[in-house]
């Protein structure tokens, strides 16, 4: 059986924003992103390309495991030792990062650089999701709103190739 790409892509929204991320958390991190590429962009057209990403179905997968997984930590209810690893978000664990990655392949390689820039600045939401509260386990969905944004960013490079500033005419 496979499950229609809509219900995914509902039951994907609906999981992100019940773990507390917005369309616009994630706009502001593609603006953040785009801003000093694609003159006069919009907060507006952040979030459209956001939106566009959401439906693919590799991105729904993504959410919906890596969700999945930061939710069973918080229970408790991994097995030993990933339950600790994943609870404390340990540094050496990479598994996040290149589940992330399956999101970032959506829209090529400039989504790579924009992904590794944004997850060792972490700006916005995304540090308030690696802030390590003791009570909330985000150890996936940092990663993936990270690259969600860095694919939502390479979307627009593409789209947007005459308003790069790298471009000489």
């Amino acid at each position: 059986m496979v499950i229609e790409t809509k219900t995914l892509e509902e039951e994907a929204r609906e999981l992100l924003n019940s773990r507390g991320v917005s369309l616009k958390d994630i706009g502001d991190l593609v603006y953040f992103l785009q801003k000093d590429y694609i003159p006069n962009i919009t907060l507006a057209e952040c979030i459209a390309s956001v939106e566009s990403v959401l439906t693919k179905r590799e991105v729904h997968n993504t959410i919906l495991t890596g969700i999945q997984l930061d939710i069973l930590a918080e229970k408790g209810e991994l097995l030993a030792p990933l339950q600790e690893i994943v609870a404390e978000d340990e540094g050496l664990y990479g598994i996040d990062e290149i589940l992330a990655l399956s999101i970032v392949n959506v829209y090529g390689s400039i989504g790579f650089t924009n992904y590794g820039y944004i997850d060792k600045v972490k700006p916005g939401i995304l540090a308030e999701l690696n802030a390590h509260d003791g009570k909330n386990v985000h150890t996936f969905l940092d990663d993936i709103v990270g690259a969600i944004a860095a694919a939502a960013a390479s979307r627009l490079a593409h789209s947007h190739p005459s308003k790069s500033h790298y471009i000489v005419q």
